[in-house]
């Protein structure tokens, strides 16, 4: 047994108190290689350039073949407002790299299909059937609505993409799209929560 250090002696106490900080930085030090090494440091691998960018995943989109490169002007609602992230299944998948340039060339065919009929204020379904149909859809795949005396809405399955629009007194408009998140091919998904 070893004898108790006289009052007031804090040998021993500093000692302990060493032996502990001298623990905390040991562990202080594994703590930090193994975050440094989580971290990716000297993962480089043989035959990779320092400082290369890194690969892309997402296909990066170009301006295609006479489309305007004004951007549209993004929506955004109220923080509160959850409309966005209720009725994100409607939102219909974009097209991307090839086909998106495919897709908006094929709604530039269609507006420039339907703009005679607008012009000359024919806005029936059967005439925007017609004009659809003669570029080649096939009867099946093309649905036309009219929406009051002087507006046809329509919507195009062609396929691998979807087209779908409207002619009014103004304009005749057509847009492209993959789909939809849900899976109902070109029509708009219903219900909801």
């Amino acid at each position: 047994m070893t004898p108790a250090a006289p009052a007031g002696d804090h040998r021993d106490m500093t000692a302990i108190k060493r032996t502990r900080a001298a623990a905390r930085g040991a562990w202080t030090a594994v703590a930090l290689l193994a975050a440094f090494t989580a971290a990716g440091c000297g993962s480089e691998r043989h035959g990779d350039e320092a400082g290369a960018a890194p690969t892309p995943s997402a296909v990066a989109d170009v301006p295609c073949p006479g489309e305007s490169t004004t951007a549209a002007p993004a929506h955004t609602a109220p923080a509160g407002d959850h409309y966005a992230e209720n009725h994100g299944f409607r939102v219909p998948i974009a097209l991307q790299g090839k086909a998106r340039c495919e897709g908006f060339a094929a709604a530039k065919r269609i507006e420039d299909a339907l703009e005679p009929l607008r012009k000359r204020g024919d806005f029936s379904a059967k005439s925007a059937r017609r004009a659809l149909t003669g570029l080649g859809y096939p009867e099946a795949k093309v649905k036309v609505d009219e929406g009051g005396p002087t507006r046809v809405d329509f919507l195009i399955d062609a396929s691998r993409m979807c087209v779908e629009g409207s002619m009014n007194q103004a304009v005749a408009k057509a847009e492209a799209f993959g789909g939809y998140p849900d899976g109902t091919g070109c029509e708009p998904p219903r219900g909801g929560h």
